[in-house]
């Protein structure tokens, strides 16, 4: 991509340039700033979001994280968890991987965390699981297993990854602003989304929305430098000002108001960050607790590993084609060292009492604006640290003023699909389950897994079998236990 690049005259300092490669990659230092801003300002929701999805489940004794049996009165050591873990984890992928990657609390991982586990033992219980998951991960990628299952993979197979988790985060786009919505009742109708709500548009905020995607549009096309950014500072803007004149509040409260943050600064604005989550982990605690016992414990942490394991082999391979960095296999530079440090993520993730932090795909509208080394990462991590003092601040973005960036850099992975051999019935159909499996589960590691199995079971078929590596008869198994996660648990129970 040539798109907002800066003057070779802003290069980074000599030491800074070699260690990040900087000069090498086609980078500045401007362009990395930028680009971690971006990155942050896309994740920013994370530290609302975070608390709400766990902030509000009671375990299995009636208290809730990080505070006692009121619900939400954990949030705030809630939020301040989620930051630091982001920060110092998104340094780390910087400094350690010089990769333009960015960490945060999973979704769909956490809500996995309050849902599935919490809820029949103690939170401490809960993520000392979740601390396990990472300790096995981190196994996996020490003896080379995890790297090794990530070089079995056909390269068009690792493009329809970048390709549909390209339609992924569009989708996410799409949805966080209320651009499209769930139909309530889906079992009345065939139809399970909407445009809007009703097939109308609702509310000033979706306009909002629009209005930065057209504005985004419109700078990207003409070579506007830092397009994506003045965009989300603009469309920011927009919105504070429409909050302050209408006062919408959030759409749980109005179906017109805002998706997951009010666009407004009031009040105190600086203050000092409640840790009180970190070190509240009980590693075997749930193996006695859950259930079903240890059986029951075990399904649990291979449902969470095998999401982490795939989720982000998807995103840093769809990262590094992004950001034209992966090698003639698709693979990105430093992958083990990547994959480390997101392991690192899912243990201090449990550790700290936030659940499994993980590489998010988010990143990518940062590498849209320019990122191309780890400083980015290194900028990025450093404002989710900042953001631990100015949670307020960080409120009034937007969800609706942030993902249209989603959207914009969901059309560029897109690009990447004339890459796939659509003639090879082989790889085509497996590549085209796992493009359309993502957005449509709303989860990457479902569209690898759909695309596996079909990729497995299509050489079966044809009387290839010596096409198929080993290790992915081995992940095509596990894929399929995992799909069946359900069945298999209400056996267990």
């Amino acid at each position: 991509m040539t798109n907002n690049v800066d003057s070779p005259a802003t290069a980074a300092p000599g030491g800074l340039d070699r260690f990040f490669k900087i000069t090498e990659r086609g980078s500045t230092v401007g362009q990395e700033f930028r680009g971690g801003l971006v990155t942050f300002l896309t994740m920013a929701y994370i530290i609302v979001l975070n608390p709400l999805i766990l902030g509000f489940v009671p375990d299995s004794e009636g208290m809730f994280l990080g505070g006692d049996s009121t619900p939400g009165s954990g949030l705030a050591a809630i939020a301040a968890g989620t930051a630091l873990v982001a920060g110092v984890l998104t340094i780390l992928m910087g400094a350690a991987a010089n990769f333009p990657l960015a960490l945060a609390a999973g979704l769909g991982l956490n809500a996995f965390v309050a849902n599935s586990i919490a809820r029949q033992s103690t939170w401490a219980d809960a993520m000392g699981l979740v601390l396990l998951e990472g300790i096995v991960i981190l196994v996996l990628v020490l003896t080379g297993f995890r790297k090794a299952v990530f070089h079995a993979v056909p390269q068009q197979l690792k493009v329809a990854i970048s390709v549909g988790i390209g339609l992924f985060i569009a989708l996410i786009g799409f949805v966080d602003a209320r651009f499209v919505t769930r139909i309530p009742d889906s079992f009345t109708t065939t139809v399970p989304v909407q445009l809007g709500v009703d097939g109308h548009l609702f509310g000033w905020p979706v306009m909002v929305f629009v209005f930065g995607l057209l504005l985004m549009i419109a700078l990207w096309v003409r070579n506007v430098r830092g397009a994506i950014l003045i965009s989300i500072v603009i469309t920011t803007v927009l919105a504070v000002i429409v909050e302050a004149i209408a006062k919408l509040g959030d759409a749980s409260t109005n179906p017109g108001g805002w998706s997951l943050t009010v666009p407004s600064v009031d009040g105190k604005i600086v203050g000092m960050p409640d840790f009180s989550t970190l070190g509240e982990v009980n590693l075997f605690g749930a193996f006695s607790s859950v259930e079903g016992g240890i059986l029951a414990a075990v399904l649990l942490v291979f449902s969470l590993m095998l999401a982490d394991f795939f989720d982000t082999m998807g995103t840093m391979t769809a990262i590094g084609a992004e950001a034209g960095l992966n090698d003639e296999n698709g693979i990105p530079p430093h992958s083990q060292r990547i994959l480390i440090v997101d392991s690192l993520a899912a243990m201090a993730g449990g550790a700290a009492g936030v659940s499994s932090n993980t590489s998010y795909i988010e990143s990518a509208s940062g590498v849209g604006e320019g990122a191309r080394t780890g400083l980015s990462s290194v900028f990025a991590g450093t404002f989710f640290l900042l953001a631990m003092f100015f949670t307020p601040l960080v409120r009034a973005i937007p969800s609706e003023a942030a993902v249209p960036a989603l959207v914009l850099v969901g059309f560029l992975m897109m690009q990447q699909v004339t890459e796939i051999d659509w003639r090879d019935l082989e790889l085509a159909i497996p590549a085209f389950l796992t493009i359309v499996v993502m957005p449509f589960t709303y989860s990457i590691s479902a569209g690898i897994g759909a695309g596996f199995v079909a990729y497995v079971l299509i050489k079966v078929v044809v009387g290839k079998v010596r096409d198929i590596h080993p290790l992915l008869w081995l992940v095509a198994a596990l894929f399929v236990i995992y799909f069946a996660y359900a069945p298999i648990n209400s056996l267990i129970n």
